[in-house]
């Protein structure tokens, strides 16, 4: 990993224990003291702590030692030396003070935070149909009409019994002879 990718990744741990006014400052070839510098701003001693731990532990992980630290007792300002970096995490007053972003406006804020990325969204893509070898004619179903089982009944009982009709028709010609 280059000595910038550290730089940066310590201002995003920084970042990540919600630290103030985070800046990377490219001073590669410009300065002797050291490649990159990180600053920032902390609201209070146990801020400032987080900070810091969080920043040393993490890149512990990545196989980033410190080579040197300075003001473990100190409440305003704390320094990180990691050899090709440094690590200044101080209070709002303090960096007023001493205006360390003045000091090194010589060289190039570099831009820590990871690029957002846009989900793009994507077709679901159905799977292909399969194509038979010969191509076979649609059949139409066709549906029987059923009958119900009382109509049948009611059909069958009539034939049995004369109509009304019919039986006044016979009655009437009894009548009249």
């Amino acid at each position: 990993m280059q000595n910038k990718d550290v730089a940066i990744l310590a201002a995003r741990y920084a970042d990540e224990k919600k630290a103030e006014d985070i800046k990377v400052i490219d001073l590669k070839g410009l300065s002797s003291l050291c490649e990159y510098i990180v600053i920032a701003t902390v609201t209070s001693k146990p801020h400032m702590e987080a900070v810091e731990e969080e920043i040393s532990t993490r890149l512990k992980q990545e196989g980033v030692y410190k080579v040197n630290r300075d003001g473990s007792d100190s409440a305003v300002w704390r320094v990180s030396d990691y050899g090709a970096f440094l690590v200044h995490i101080m209070t709002q007053e303090t960096r007023d003070f001493y205006a360390l972003d003045k000091i090194f406006s010589f060289g190039d804020v570099l831009d820590y935070k990871k690029p957002k990325t846009v989900k793009k969204k994507t077709a679901v893509k159905k799977p292909a149909a399969k194509k038979s070898a010969e191509k076979k004619p649609a059949v139409k179903k066709t549906t029987a009409k059923k009958t119900p089982a009382k109509t049948t009944a009611a059909k069958k009982v009539s034939a049995k019994k004369p109509t009304a009709k019919k039986t006044t028709l016979k009655t009437a010609k009894k009548a009249s002879k």
